[in-house]
């Protein structure tokens, strides 16, 4: 996309005062900090005080409740376009994308309709200011939007075009059901002071069987104007229309609609109605002609209500090429110099001009977040509109305004889910933004970050799932939950940590006497296996349920494998002989002799210092434990002797 050719918008920030110190900034993915620095401006007053620190957020509009119901809605029409990309082809296409532009616009319009409720009922001036501005943009944005599906999506030929183009103007521009009401309201309608702006305007929209009725009214209230009624309202029903369906040639129309037009230039030559000023002007609009169109300017109230208008009665086959210049003329005319255009004036001509690119350009600028660019571009892209504008750095249009949208989603709090899939249907770049977003995500709580492990795991992202589960695990140990760390540890396969917490673990067990987290510890599984010392955990968990159950020769077993395969850490053998006590005591030989030498072995070489280069700490609490085992050891091996020289002898 170019560089922009007009200068930022000033942001002011209140509180503020740069002439007074100096000020710096730290950018973040979705805002900026600004603060005060120590360092004062030159011959700037010294005063005390503490430095302001202020958030500028990029976009705002996502903290708008009402507009978070337009991202929530648009974002199932999004995914819905990007499934069904490869379902249907041809007419059958082109009727599907026609309907998906539609449910857009109502989405807006639905949101319009709501902040337009909460500016009748707030009573804050400010916030009263608030919703009207979001009005007024949201109307717009509506208002671009249907344009842009008749003239890009829709398609709309010669003939067609201009049908759509009233149905346009009468939906946007002039609210006029509230005056007739009011005039048909009156005892005398045809004496209501707004009666002929009613007619005039349902004139103005091309809606004859509308404005037929009303001046039935005028017929009715003045027998002396009734020929002329007559003979107007003859002219409104003869009017050619070209109407969906029929099959009826351009050609056909035109000679149609030059024979009307004909008819209707020879009653305003023989002064048919000459007596009646507002009749006449209406028969002069009928022929299209300009200025008797602009004296209904105040009417119009737009130049593009104007374009429509004229279209209807001096070029009601207007072809779409040749939009572009009768639309430029229209609003010089309709400005008449006397003011400049509007940024939406801007957009719309660019539209008639079939400026897509200018269309999406403009609207960048002049709307304050990217949804709408975002997802018009998306459904032109789909309609083969955009395919040959690549932007210089290798993205194409399309994915560089969804990555923006997406990117500005990830500053809410919630928000964030739907930025996913926009980043998903984002080919080039889409995966990259995400793994640097995602990482930014306040893990708050576990509910949520399971969220985020969940689509980091659904889109192989191996990396982040790793960093989210050491994050993780690292709270749950600061709070002493470490049955929680052991979890994440094992689900990020982090053997360091996972050891670490193992350690945690045995310690507690050593001040304590007893495990917490049973269950974890009891369905550790194949994931004992990431660490020794998770091994060694969750084997020595297996020992301890062993010995409850009084399967007390496999416990032995199993403890002495613990030793001998030198999988339990070297500070923790005492703990393992202290254990090994009850099972030396009982009146059933457990240990055999084989295994009561292998115990002796390890007591030796624990008190030796062999085991690890580290040296025995001795006291006299220790010396009486060492001392109590030899004796278990040595009474144990008296008896496993005896029982295997019986049962040899025997």
């Amino acid at each position: 996309m170019e560089e922009l050719d007009v200068e930022p918008p000033l942001t002011l920030i209140p509180g503020v005062d740069s002439n007074r110190k100096q000020m710096c900034f730290a950018w973040g993915p979705g805002e900026m900090l600004v603060y005060e620095t120590l360092f004062p401006k030159e011959h700037a007053e010294k005063r005390p005080g503490c430095p302001n620190i202020f958030i500028v957020r990029k976009d705002q509009d996502v903290y708008s409740q009402t507009l978070r119901k337009l991202f929530n809605e648009s974002h199932g029409i999004f995914i819905g376009l990007q499934r069904s990309e490869e379902e249907l082809a041809g007419k059958s296409r082109k009727a599907q994308l026609v309907r998906v532009s539609k449910n857009y616009r109502s989405v807006i319009r639905a949101c319009m309709e709501e902040m337009h409720q909460l500016a009748i009922s707030t009573r804050d001036p400010e916030l009263h200011y608030q919703h009207s501005t979001q009005v007024s943009i949201l109307s717009a944005m509506e208002l671009i939007w249907n344009l842009c599906e008749i003239l890009f999506v829709e398609v709309a030929p010669a003939g067609h075009l201009l049908l759509h183009l009233l149905d346009w103007v009468r939906l946007h521009v002039c609210d006029v059901d509230s005056m007739v009401r009011e005039v048909l309201s009156c005892e005398n309608p045809s004496k209501h002071k707004d009666f002929w702006n009613a007619v005039d305007i349902f004139v103005l929209q091309g809606r004859m069987d509308d404005a037929r009725h009303l001046l039935s009214k005028e017929a009715s209230a003045n027998p002396t104007s009734m020929g002329m009624c007559k003979i107007l309202d003859d002219l409104m029903k003869k009017m050619p229309i070209l109407t969906i369906g029929n099959t009826q040639t351009l050609t056909e129309m035109e000679l149609k609609w030059q024979h009307w037009h004909e008819e209707c230039q020879r009653y305003l030559q023989d002064g048919t109605f000459a007596s009646n000023p507002h009749m006449e002007s209406i028969c002069k609009i009928l022929l299209g002609d300009e200025n008797a169109i602009l004296e209904k300017k105040e009417l119009l109230t737009t130049w593009y209500h104007f374009l429509v208008t004229r279209l209807v009665y001096s070029h009601p086959t207007v072809k779409p090429v040749e939009l572009r210049f009768y639309a430029q003329s229209s609003l010089d005319l309709f400005l008449g110099g006397e003011s400049s255009p509007e940024p939406l004036d801007s957009i719309l001509m660019a539209a008639f001009e079939f400026e897509i690119h200018q269309v999406i350009k403009e609207c960048s600028i002049a709307l304050s977040n990217w949804w709408f660019v975002a997802h018009l571009t998306d459904l032109l892209d789909h309609c083969k509109l955009l395919q040959s504008h690549n932007l210089y750095f290798g993205s194409n249009m399309r994915e560089f305004l969804l990555l923006e949208y997406a990117s500005g989603l990830f500053s809410h709090h919630s928000l964030w889910q739907l930025g996913v899939d926009y980043f998903d249907h984002c080919p080039e770049y889409g995966k990259v933004y995400l793994e640097l977003h995602i990482e930014r995500i306040p893990l708050n709580t576990e509910q949520k970050a399971l969220k985020v492990l969940r689509i980091c795991e659904q889109r192989q992202m191996h990396e982040q799932v790793r960093s989210i589960c050491k994050i993780m695990a690292m709270k749950a140990v600061r709070n002493n939950r470490l049955g929680s760390a052991l979890s994440w540890s094992i689900r990020a396969k982090d053997a360091a940590f996972a050891t670490l917490i193992s350690d945690r673990f045995l310690k507690d067990y050593c001040e304590r006497g007893s495990f917490s987290d049973l269950d974890l510890i009891d369905n550790l599984g194949p994931s004992m296996l990431l660490s020794d010392r998770l091994t060694f955990l969750g084997k020595y968990r297996e020992f301890h349920r062993l010995y409850g159950e009084k399967r007390f020769s496999e416990a032995a077993k199993l403890l002495l494998m613990l030793m001998t395969a030198r999988i339990a850490p070297c500070s923790f053998w005492m703990t393992l002989l202290i254990d090994a006590l009850p099972l030396l005591e009982q009146k059933e030989v457990i240990f055999s002799a084989e295994q009561t030498y292998e115990l002796m072995r390890c007591l030796e070489d624990l008190t030796a210092g062999k085991t690890d280069n580290q040296k025995f700490q001795v006291d006299d609490f220790e010396i009486t434990k060492v001392e109590i085992l030899r004796l278990a050891l040595a009474r144990n091996l008296a008896r496993a002797i005896v029982k295997e020289g019986t049962l040899e002898g025997s």
